[in-house]
C-alpha cells in the first residue's frame, strides 16, 4: 500500500513531464511536412479528408499506445528492447532511426528559415541559422528537459490558438465534414500512410516514450498516466490536423486557387491577408523549431546507450546533430537525394519498431510478469501489416528515383 501511494505521489509530480512528453510527441509530428501534406490532401479530397483524418487518429492511437506502454513497463529504450529480441536489431533501428532524423532534421531547420522568413523577412538561411542558435540553447541550459518540455507546450498552444483562428475566419462548411468523416465520398490509402507516418512512424515513434523515461517515468504502476500521455500526444497533433483542414476547406469551398509553390503559406493569405501570412510564419517556425528539437533528441537518445561516453556527453551530441543539419541546409540547401532515401526508409522504422516491441510484451526477461492486453496486440499487429506493407512498396517506388 505504501509503496502504491508513493508511486501516485511520484506520478503527481510528473504531471507536467507527462504532459510535456505528450507535446514533444505531437510537436515533432507537427512538422513543416505536416503543414504541406494537410493542405495539399485537404485540396485533392475536400471533405472527404475529415474520413482520413479519423482513420489515421485511430491506427495513430494503437500504434502509440502499444510503443509508450511496452517501453514503460520494461524501463528500456527501444534500441535496447530490440536488441534482447534478436541481437543486432537494436543497431539496425539505431541507424534508421539517427539517419532518416538527420536528413529531416535538414528540412526541419530549414522550415524554420521560411518561418522566420514569412514573419520578420530575414532571409531563409540566416533565418535558418538564428532558430538552430536557438535550439542549440536549450540544450546548453542546466535543465535541459524541462526547458525543452515548457518550449513544446508553449509552441503547441501558440500553433492551435493560431490555427483555430485562422480556421474560423473561413467559415468551412463544418455539417459536409461530419458527414463526410463518416461515409465519405473519396476514400485515399495513400493519405492515410502518410498521415500515420508523419504523426507516429520514424523517430516521432520514440519521442515521448524516451522522454518519459529519462524524466524516471517507468514501470506497470505508471502505466494510466503513461496511456492517458500518448493518447494526448495523438489528441493534440489531430486537433492541429483538424484546424488546418477546416481552415483549407474554408478556402477551397470559396473557389480560391492556391499557390502550388507553398500550398500552406498561400491558404493563410487568402483566409486573412498580409496578418494570415504572418501567422503562417508564426506557425512554420514554431512548428519547425519544435521538430528540430525532437528530431535531434529522440535520435540521439537511440545511441547514447551503446557507451558510457555517449551517455555522458549526449547533451554535447544533440547539440553537434543540430549543428550539422544547420551546416548541411547553409551550404549545400536540401539535398533531394539523401531525403528520398530517408523517406522510403523511415516508412519501414515504425512497422519494424512496433512489430519488435509486440514480441518483446511477450519475452518476461523484458516485461517480467506484465501482461500485455490482446486487444492492444491485435490492434497494434494490423498497423504493423498495414505500415508493412505499404513501407515496402513504398521503397520500391523510391528507391529507382535516387538514380534517374
Amino acid at each position: 500500500m505504501k509503496k502504491q501511494e508513493t508511486a501516485k505521489k511520484s506520478i503527481r509530480n510528473n504531471r507536467g513531464v507527462l504532459l510535456g512528453a505528450a507535446f514533444l510527441m505531437a510537436t515533432s509530428a507537427i512538422g513543416p511536412g505536416f503543414l504541406t501534406q494537410t493542405t495539399v490532401f485537404t485540396q485533392e479530397l475536400a471533405a472527404s479528408f475529415a474520413f482520413v483524418i479519423l482513420i489515421a487518429l485511430l491506427l495513430d492511437i494503437f500504434a502509440q499506445m502499444n510503443v509508450w506502454r511496452i517501453i514503460a513497463v520494461s524501463g528500456k529504450r527501444g534500441q535496447e528492447i530490440a536488441n534482447m529480441v534478436l541481437p543486432g536489431l537494436g543497431i539496425f533501428l539505431a541507424v534508421l532511426i539517427v539517419f532518416g532524423g538527420l536528413a529531416f532534421n535538414i528540412g526541419n531547420v530549414a522550415g524554420a528559415g521560411l518561418g522566420l522568413n514569412a514573419m520578420l523577412g530575414i532571409d531563409p538561411v540566416w533565418g535558418a541559422v538564428i532558430s538552430a542558435a536557438f535550439a542549440i540553447f536549450i540544450f546548453v541550459v542546466k535543465e535541459a528537459g524541462k526547458a525543452m518540455d515548457r518550449i513544446a507546450q508553449i509552441a503547441g498552444f501558440v500553433m492551435i490558438i493560431l490555427m483555430v483562428f485562422v480556421a474560423f475566419t473561413t467559415s468551412p462548411p463544418v455539417g459536409e465534414a461530419v458527414i463526410n468523416a463518416i461515409k465519405p465520398e473519396k476514400i485515399s490509402i495513400l493519405a492515410i500512410v502518410t498521415l500515420v507516418g508523419g504523426t507516429v512512424g520514424g523517430y516521432i515513434t520514440f519521442a515521448g516514450g524516451h522522454r518519459l523515461l529519462d524524466a524516471g517515468i517507468k514501470g506497470v504502476e505508471s502505466l494510466p498516466e503513461v496511456t492517458k500521455s500518448s493518447v494526448s500526444g495523438i489528441v493534440i497533433a489531430t486537433i492541429m490536423r483538424l484546424a488546418l483542414f477546416l481552415a483549407v476547406l474554408g478556402v477551397v469551398s470559396q473557389g480560391l486557387q492556391i499557390d502550388p509553390s507553398n500550398p500552406p503559406a498561400s491558404v493563410f493569405q487568402l483566409a486573412a491577408g498580409n496578418i494570415g501570412y504572418k501567422i503562417f510564419g508564426v506557425i512554420m517556425w514554431a512548428a519547425a523549431i519544435t521538430s528540430v528539437v525532437g528530431a535531434a533528441y529522440t535520435s540521439v537518445s537511440f545511441i547514447r546507450t551503446f557507451h558510457p561516453k555517449l551517455e555522458q556527453y549526449h547533451n554535447w551530441i544533440i547539440i553537434l546533430f543540430i549543428f550539422i543539419s544547420t551546416f548541411i541546409f547553409a551550404i549545400i540547401g536540401r539535398p533531394v537525394k539523401v531525403l528520398i532515401l530517408a523517406g522510403a526508409l523511415n516508412g519501414l522504422i515504425l512497422p519494424v519498431a512496433l512489430g519488435t516491441l509486440l514480441i518483446a510484451a511477450y519475452k518476461k526477461q523484458i516485461v517480467g510478469t506484465y501482461k500485455h492486453p490482446l486487444w492492444l496486440t491485435i490492434s497494434g499487429g494490423l498497423v504493423v501489416v498495414i505500415m508493412g506493407y505499404l513501407g515496402i512498396m513504398t521503397l520500391f517506388e523510391q528507391i529507382p528515383l535516387l538514380f534517374k
